[in-house]
């Protein structure tokens, strides 16, 4: 089922995700639902709080993009990524690596706004999965800004915080315009 996502203005978007206890037939309708939406969508992440659920709960499809190319290493070998695509990880914990880099982000909770984010390059993944069992991996590219991306929602963190200043404020009309429609159909 094709869930709504919650646009900016929102107070759950910057709700901390609880972390998710038990993994019962609601998280797992709840993940199949995010999976949908998210394609639906034309995204390569969702957070459980852009379907107004405060969970620390996320989902990713992320494709090989030639442009952002991706790598997800486990146990010290390269696997393929795409294989494990769509992916639904429940509690995750990231570790950033120290290098950064500037890259286009967009946001499905803020329709047509894209800005350049900075991020790490890298990041060590820990997360678990829907059968119970926790996942290690480590990531570059467009997945490792995807799941920071989505780490950040899971904490209440929106993109627009990580824009520099000069963007914030070129947007800010937009923004507020957002926040005022959104909270007006609550």
């Amino acid at each position: 089922m094709i869930l709504e996502i919650v646009k900016y203005g929102n107070p759950v978007l910057r709700a901390k995700g609880k972390p998710v206890e038990e993994i019962n037939n609601a998280v797992s309708a709840l993940a199949a639902n995010m999976v949908e939406t998210m394609r639906a969508a034309n995204g390569v992440g969702l957070a459980a709080q852009q379907v107004g659920k405060a969970l620390q709960m996320m989902v990713l499809d992320v494709p090989e993009m030639d442009d952002r190319p991706s790598t997800m290493t486990m146990h010290g070998k390269q696997c393929d990524f795409e294989k494990r695509m769509p992916m639904v990880l429940l509690n995750p914990q990231l570790e950033l690596s120290k290098d950064r880099e500037i890259g286009i982000e967009g946001c499905l909770s803020f329709p047509e706004i894209t800005a350049d984010i900075m991020r790490s390059e890298s990041v060590k993944a820990r997360a678990q999965l829907l059968d119970g069992s926790w996942i290690e991996f480590e990531a570059t590219g467009l997945l490792a800004r995807a799941l920071q991306h989505e780490v950040d929602h899971l904490n209440g963190i929106l993109f627009i915080d990580r824009m520099n200043s000069a963007t914030k404020t070129s947007l800010s009309g937009r923004l507020k315009r957002m926040q005022r429609e959104t909270a007006e159909s609550l």
